[in-house]
């Protein structure tokens, strides 16, 4: 007997239909996802990079549509149908295609639009009035349409939000934003709204669940695991000779005559860097290296123009130039299938980031990924080692989510007031539903409308700071159109140095570069950017002004921010490679080029294993040095050695100079340190943390500056019209005195104490530290007294030295450094 399908088969076979007619193989769990889609579940799809994670819900979002138009198809201006969020706007282009190629083939008349920065007023105003069916978009581009009068109608027929790459948004404020968007789209759409995350392989992958769709939003959720995994090959750029006293970053642009070969040998290359200054650095140094590849490889960071990125994403696609040297501006989903190798220059600090570039090659269902790594000192080798083990241990890092960002909050009141109102009681209730302010209270949310209609307690004489009104109904709005201009401008999470545009003396745009490094030029300086050798001339208005120059040598730009932070489980794999290394376990390439350094660090100290701490306390003609080495990352270090600082400075009084790096940290001081009466004082406890961290930490500049991001985002500070942004100084100043008003007369400021929670959350990051400290009271302490500086004691020194030598000098002093560490 003949079982005739179910109407729900009968719609899946077309979606099998289709990918049998672009010659693919539907994956198994696309097909669940197609079918936990169309059963009316929200969930996450959890898959390698290019295995066809967005043909899982672009599918089915078509499909439903046939189920319920089986007579007429092809009908047009059906509404907003769908909204697909994306982190970055490289990412809109090639969704769009891909939703066209689906939507021809099924033979659909659906529209498909892109909203973001670059998108035309006269565009934005046609979507407004004609809405497409799928609009691609950003998180802040969403914000502001939702800051539109009438956006309730603009969404009306809204049935689905799906958050693209939301591992790259959870453990932001931008992820905040989705979530408080989400929360009003909630509202609006109550019955048969559905919501769906993709993302890559998280360590967290459950609360990545949670903080997208909360189980009292959404009672049927799930997670759609791909069944195959991504096979991906590390391959690490060994040098020929190690570096006994390695310094950071020397050592990866001594490698790059054996990455030129690589870029040969593959069709299209990736090469990643981790800041942009070094993005330029090694664009330029390839074409000294190689004049031949002038016109063959090209470079991609954010602070390049749009038109050119554009440029360089289509040559990419094309498969015309043979390499692009990028940043974290090309670390998501774009699908460039010409790429074969990545190249990663320097460590990325953590096992996500680095799987997430090695997945811009082999960007196809069952290809095989392959990434290169080249340290930039010797001591990445370490890690190098640590990273491989990782990766074939499956382990991942988790994303800590925000909670109780205030700032954002107060932002999206606005945004919700400006577009006709709201009312108090449904955006409570709306708000308490999300995962950052689940625990708000009704006192704290009453200081935030309070905040905003007359500037709490400290602002309240200010009418500048009166922004929303409370109507005789109860409706919280805002009435000056000011007002609203001025917060529209505003909306966003993303908040970024002052920059200034860099355009040539006869015209044409280059980019945009911070201003900061700008102030440091004088007129006729010269620096590099975008490839190319520019004179500086002068600064007008918002506008560097340069012209082009022939000079071979310039100051390469930087820009702050840049250091990433090692991860909690690649420093623990750092800990465990590290212990191979001292048992002289060479079971990899990258340990085994390492054995003449640990030869001499062995002779002049020792290298400790996982169950020990190593400790090195030395004198020379800088003074007294004290080295102590947890390999928990920069960011912990900092904290570490601020903390160890306090506590010394309990025996003797002293003043420190204090750096770090991801293996350690030095505390240098002009007077004898009493360290061995310290160890022996219960140096690491714990009990005390908190109050010994503030004492020791200066916590109240560090709160200083986040807090400039805090009102910014809280719009206290407007950084001005296009083209007349205000100048960096103006905005510091202005938070500080925001900032020091609400410490003496408001010291319960929602935002100020906003301020100091993300300083021990995200920066000192106190739970990690605690950790750390718990780890080493366990650990046997090996305290070594060297007669001269070590190999792991030269990389800390070198640091230092850095932040106050130019470059040219301080390759000089490092040479004679060498020099007297290896005359015996």
């Amino acid at each position: 007997m003949n079982v005739s399908a179910t109407p729900q088969q009968t719609l899946l076979r077309r979606g099998d239909d289709w990918f049998v007619g672009r010659g693919w193989s539907v994956f198994p769990f696309q097909r669940r996802a197609w079918q936990a889609y169309l059963d009316g579940k929200s969930g996450l799809v959890n898959a390698p990079t290019g295995s066809g994670k967005t043909y899982s819900l672009i599918i089915p979002i078509l499909l439903e549509f046939l189920a319920e138009h089986p007579d007429d198809p092809t009908r047009t201006n059906n509404g907003l149908r769908a909204i697909w969020l994306t982190p970055i706007r490289a990412l809109t282009r090639e969704i769009q295609s891909a939703t066209e190629r689906a939507i021809e083939d099924l033979g659909l008349q659906w529209r498909v639009g892109i909203r973001s920065g670059d998108t035309a007023t006269s565009e934005r105003t046609k979507q407004r009035s004609k809405p497409p069916e799928i609009l691609i978009t950003t998180p802040e581009s969403l914000h502001l349409l939702i800051a539109s009068n009438g956006y309730e109608k603009f969404f009306g027929d809204l049935r689905v939000l799906v958050a693209d790459e939301w591992h790259e948004l959870l453990g932001t404020k931008r992820g905040v934003l989705v979530e408080l968007a989400l929360s009003r789209l909630r509202g609006l759409r109550p019955a048969g709204f559905r919501t769906w995350g993709i993302s890559a392989t998280i360590g967290n992958m459950d609360e990545a669940l949670d903080v997208l769709i909360p189980a009292e939003t959404t009672p049927e959720r799930v997670i759609i695991r791909a069944d195959h995994a991504k096979e991906t090959t590390m391959v690490t750029v060994l040098p020929d000779e190690i570096e006994t006293f390695p310094w950071a970053g020397h050592l990866g642009i001594k490698l790059l005559e054996k990455v030129v070969p690589l870029i040969y040998a593959s069709g299209s290359t990736l090469i990643f860097t981790n800041t942009r200054s070094q993005c330029e650095i090694w664009y330029q140094r390839l074409l000294d290296y190689d004049p031949d590849l002038s016109g063959a490889i090209a470079m991609h960071h954010g602070s390049i123009s749009r038109e050119l990125r554009d440029w360089v994403e289509d040559a990419l696609h094309e498969g015309t130039l043979k390499a692009v040297v990028c940043t974290s501006s090309l670390d998501l989903g774009v699908d460039f299938r010409p790429v074969e190798t990545i190249v990663q220059i320097g460590s990325p600090k953590g096992v996500a980031r680095f799987l997430q570039r090695a997945g811009r090659s082999g960007h196809r269902p069952g290809a095989k990924s392959v990434i290169h790594f080249v340290p930039t000192h010797s001591l990445e080798l370490l890690e190098a080692s640590a990273l491989r083990r990782c990766i074939e241990n499956e382990v991942i890092e988790s994303r800590i989510p925000y909670i109780r960002s205030f700032d954002v909050l107060v932002q999206f009141l606005v945004t919700l007031a400006v577009s006709g109102g709201f009312r108090r009681d449904v955006v409570l209730r709306e708000i308490r539903n999300t995962f950052c302010y689940a625990s708000i209270s009704d006192e704290e949310f009453a200081w935030c409308l309070d905040f905003i209609t007359t500037g709490g307690n400290s602002l309240g004489a200010y009418d500048e700071y009166h922004k929303v009104i409370r109507d005789e109904d109860g409706v919280y709005r805002v009435e000056s159109k000011r007002v609203a201009t001025m917060h529209r401008m505003s909306i966003g999470a993303i908040v970024s140095e002052t920059t200034l545009t860099i355009k040539y003396m006869s015209g044409g745009y280059i980019g945009t570069i911070e201003e900061y490094f700008i102030s440091s030029l004088k007129p006729g300086d010269t620096f590099w950017f975008a490839g190319r050798s520019l004179k500086f001339v002068k600064v007008k208005g918002m506008e560097a002004l340069v012209k082009r120059s022939s000079s071979k040598k310039g100051k390469v730009p930087s820009w702050k921010g840049g250091r990433m932070q090692l991860s909690s489980q690649l420093s623990e794999f750092l800990r465990l490679a590290m212990g191979e290394l001292k048992r002289e376990d060479y079971h990899d390439a990258e340990l085994q080029k390492l054995a003449p350094l640990r030869d001499i660090q062995v002779q002049r100290s020792a290298v400790p294993g996982p169950d020990e701490l190593l400790i090195e306390y030395f004198s020379d003609r800088e003074g007294y040095h004290l080295l102590i080495y947890p390999c928990e990352g920069r960011g912990i270090h900092e904290g570490l050695a601020s903390l160890i600082a306090y506590r010394i400075g309990q025996f003797a009084p002293l003043t420190f100079t204090i750096a770090m790096n991801d293996y350690g940290f030095e505390l240098l001081s002009d007077q004898p340190i009493p360290i061995e009466e310290a160890l022996g004082s219960d140096l690491f406890n714990v009990a005390e943390l908190n109050a010994d961290l503030n004492a020791g930490i200066n916590a109240t500049e560090m709160a200083r500056r986040r807090f400039r991001d805090i009102a910014a985002i809280a719009g206290l500070i407007f950084k001005g019209y296009p083209g007349k942004q205000k100048k960096e100084k103006h905005l510091q100043s202005g938070s500080q005195l925001f900032f020091d008003v609400f410490s003496d007369y408001e010291p319960t400021n929602l935002l100020l104490q906003q301020a100091y929670d993300e300083i021990m959350t995200f920066q000192l990051q106190e739970a990690r530290l605690r950790s750390a400290l718990d780890r080493i009271n366990a650990q046997t302490i090996l305290f070594q007294q060297p007669a001269k500086a070590t190999p792991f004691s030269f990389a800390l020194i070198v640091d230092r030295l850095r932040e106050r030598i130019s470059s040219e000098k301080l390759e000089d002093r490092i040479k004679r450094m060498r020099l007297a560490l290896v005359r015996e």
